[in-house]
C-alpha cells in the first residue's frame, strides 16, 4: 500500500540513523589487532569529519528523490541498476581481519573515484536536484583528494592518477533519476564500511 509521502523521509533518516548506530557498535566490538594504523590522527578525523557530511548529502539526495520524485525503495529498482551497468565500489582490503594500509588507502581512493564518476553522470538530474547532487560531487572529490595526498604522505601513491571507466549512459529523466536513487544507496553502503574502518585505525 501507498504510504503518505511525509513518513517516507522520516523512515529514511531513522533508517540511516539505525545503520550509522549499528555501524559504531560493531566498530566498538572489533577487537583491535596489533598496531591498527601509521596514519595521523589529525588524518584520520578530518575523514571521519568527511565521511558524515557526505553520508548527510547522501541522505538529502535520497529524501528529495523520495519526496519529489516518489523514488523511495533502492531495493525496487535493482534489476534497472544492472541494466544500466551501476558498479559498486568494493573494500575487501580494509577488513580488520585482512586489513592491508596501502591497498585500503587505494580502495577507498578508488571507490571515490567511481562514485566521483557516477554522480558526474547523473548531471542534468533535475533543476530541484542540481544544488544538492552538486554539493554531494563537491564533498566526495574532496575526501578522495584527502586520500590521495595521505598517499602521497606516505610514498605509497601510484605514479599517476587513475583514470574513469566507462560510466552508465542514462538515457532519460527517470533513468537519471532512478540512477540517483541507487547511486546515492551504493554510496552510502560504501560510506558505512568506510566509517568503520576509520574509526577502527583511529582507536588508540
Amino acid at each position: 500500500p501507498a504510504e503518505p509521502a511525509a513518513q517516507s523521509p522520516m523512515k529514511l533518516m531513522a533508517l540511516q540513523l539505525l545503520l550509522w548506530h549499528s555501524a559504531l557498535l560493531t566498530v566498538q566490538e572489533a577487537t583491535p589487532l596489533g598496531p591498527a594504523s601509521s596514519l595521523p590522527q589529525s588524518f584520520l578525523l578530518k575523514c571521519l569529519e568527511q565521511v558524515r557530511k557526505i553520508q548527510a548529502d547522501g541522505a538529502e539526495l535520497q529524501e528529495r528523490l523520495c519526496t519529489t520524485h516518489k523514488l523511495c525503495h533502492p531495493e525496487e529498482l535493482v534489476l534497472l541498476g544492472h541494466s544500466l551497468g551501476i558498479p559498486q565500489a568494493s573494500l575487501s582490503s580494509c577488513s580488520s581481519q585482512t586489513l592491508q594500509l596501502t591497498a585500503c588507502l587505494s580502495q577507498l581512493h578508488g571507490g571515490l573515484f567511481l562514485y566521483q564518476g557516477l554522480l558526474q553522470a547523473l548531471a542534468g538530474i533535475s533543476p530541484e536536484l542540481a544544488p544538492t547532487l552538486d554539493i554531494l560531487q563537491l564533498d566526495v572529490t574532496d575526501f578522495a583528494t584527502n586520500i590521495w595526498l595521505q598517499m602521497e604522505d606516505l610514498g605509497v601513491a601510484p605514479a599517476v592518477q587513475p583514470t574513469q571507466g566507462p560510466m552508465p549512459t542514462f538515457t532519460s529523466a527517470f533513468q537519471r533519476r532512478a540512477g540517483g536513487v541507487l547511486v546515492a544507496s551504493k554510496l552510502q553502503s560504501f560510506l558505512e564500511l568506510a566509517y568503520r574502518v576509520l574509526r577502527y585505525l583511529a582507536e588508540p
